[in-house]
């Protein structure tokens, strides 16, 4: 299971890279209302990518050990 929710975070910390990518090329372009809304869910995939790395350590510290 631990390994799961490591997955999952990965992959909101990849979603959430893309997004400022394209946020900021919106920006250099001049379009800032898209590149606000782009940076938006960079943020909100920051803060589930957050969440889910907590719980995949939180869910790691409790199999450290029981695996001998």
């Amino acid at each position: 299971m631990p390994r799961e929710a490591h997955i999952r975070a990965a992959e909101f910390h990849d979603l959430a890279a893309h997004a400022h990518r394209v946020a900021a090329v919106h920006h250099d372009k001049g379009d800032h209302k898209t590149g606000h809304e782009f940076s938006r869910q960079a943020m909100e995939h920051s803060s589930k990518a957050y969440k889910f790395s907590e719980a995949a350590h939180q869910k790691s510290e409790g199999t450290v050990g029981k695996e001998k």
